[in-house]
């Protein structure tokens, strides 16, 4: 019977061995730290909550409103029209405990451990010998083991270690940093079913941050290339300074960084090693989802492996298994494309995203943007639309250069007076999390900036 470990237990790893193990393969998936909270904003689509049969009680939120917020703090709110759409909001650690959890309960073998050498065999075509630490005795020194496989799924993340073992390449990372902060009532009861999105140089010279609600609590972060990585705490300063009058009275519970994926990795199937989620790089652009490609991304895998072996009978080749890397890209390839055009031109600078703001604010476009994100499908314009969405390009980038703001200030509160915020601000900021001040802040605009003007 065909033998698979399936190394990382996100969602990438749990959806691969969840076929696996359906299909009968022997299926191990490890995972070191069980539970493990990545920092990431947790949004799912709609389409994945029915195709990978996600249960209500893991989406803490159903958001239905997506408030987008220019560097010059002009608010376009983006309503879904239908009652039954939505965009979920999940904390990581349930999600991916549920998913971790339903292979088990389907036969896959649950390992709380830690893999640290894999020995690939003659020109790194197995078999496959892994060397790890087993912590499921509870101990703080895990065991060290052995286990011998056909196949190795790499689902551990940017920096992975399959991808190490099967010299699949280097990778450019972003870094997402992000803070969970509790909020009062009256603060809380805003983001009920809404999430913040705010552009500008002074909380990302080149994605976003956000502001994304949770089950007690908002998950306010920021993300950003490899090349401005050293600016992360100051760009996350100025999403905290941007937002302070909607997180009045916050106090963070947790703080989180993780780096993030640029593209796709150079090689990401060698011999019986195949790499996928984040270990593949299967992040998108623009938007930076990766938890429904993660996903999917881990199950075509698997699927060509059941296909190929014969349900577990035989050994898939490395041919074989490159299969998936063609149906991925002919899938998906298209989008990942686009995604990377939008974000050169739209967060290039300040005067780009008042613009992407100002075409959020049409309905068409909406349309468009949610069709797409929802049930990850490509939505065709008509000549009307195209014509349209070019004419609203041109004037939104030439009124973005008027509009860019010389300096960033706070959005009002949502909810409270000017006066009863300010009197609340005066009292004290945010409550632990970050150690940084306006000054902070203020040199991590001046940085951004020159970074953006440099590029």
């Amino acid at each position: 019977m065909l033998r698979v470990a399936v190394v990382g237990g996100g969602p990438s790893g749990s959806c691969a061995a969840e076929v696996l193990a359906k299909a009968g393969i022997e299926t191990w998936i490890f995972e070191r730290k069980l539970d493990n909270a990545k920092p990431c904003g947790g949004a799912i689509p709609l389409c994945m909550v029915e195709e990978f049969d996600l249960p209500e009680e893991i989406i803490d939120r159903k958001v239905r409103n997506m408030r987008m917020i220019s560097p010059s703090n002009r608010e376009v709110e983006i309503n879904l029209d239908r009652d039954d759409e939505y965009i979920g909001m999940c904390r990581r650690e349930v999600m991916d405990s549920f998913l971790r959890n339903r292979a088990a309960d389907l036969g896959a073998t649950l390992v709380n451990g830690l893999v640290t050498k894999i020995d690939t065999g003659t020109d790194r075509k197995g078999p496959y010998k892994l060397h790890y630490s087993d912590y499921s005795a509870g101990e703080r020194t895990g065991e060290a083991k052995t286990l011998e496989v056909d196949l190795i799924i790499g689902a551990d993340g940017a920096n992975s270690r399959v991808a190490k073992a099967m010299d699949a390449g280097d990778y450019n990372v972003a870094i997402a940093f992000q803070e969970r902060i509790k909020l009062p009532s009256e603060e809380m009861a805003y983001y009920e079913s809404l999430a913040e999105m705010y552009v500008g140089t002074d909380v990302s010279p080149d994605f976003y941050a956000w502001v994304f609600p949770k089950y007690d609590h908002v998950a306010v972060g920021t993300g950003t290339m490899q090349e401005n990585q050293s600016l992360i705490k100051g760009l996350q300063v100025g999403i905290r300074e941007r937002a302070k009058n909607r997180l009045l009275k916050g106090e963070v519970i947790k703080v989180e960084a993780h780096p993030i994926p640029e593209h796709p990795r150079p090689r990401r199937v060698v011999g019986g090693m195949a790499l996928v989620g984040d270990a593949a790089g299967y992040v998108t652009k623009s938007s930076g989802e990766g938890i429904y490609f993660a996903a999917k991304s881990g199950r075509m895998c698997a699927e060509q492996i059941v296909a190929t072996s014969n349900g577990g009978k035989s050994v898939p080749s490395e041919r074989d298994l490159k299969v998936y890397l063609r149906k991925w890209d002919r899938k998906y390839g298209a989008t990942y494309k686009v995604l990377e055009i939008l974000q050169n031109i739209f967060y290039r600078n300040d005067a780009a995203r008042e613009a992407f703001v100002e075409m959020c604010d049409d309905k068409d476009v909406q349309r468009l943007t949610f069709d797409s994100y929802l049930y990850k499908r490509v939505v065709m314009m008509n000549p009307w639309q195209q014509l349209k969405l070019t004419a609203l390009t041109l004037g939104a980038v030439l009124r973005g250069n008027a509009l860019a703001p010389g300096r960033y200030k706070a959005v009002p509160s949502a909810v409270r007076s000017e006066e009863e915020a300010q009197q609340i601000l005066a009292e004290g900021g945010i409550r632990g999390g970050l150690k940084a001040g306006r000054e902070a802040a203020a040199a991590s605009e001046e940085e951004s900036r020159q970074a953006v003007i440099s590029r």
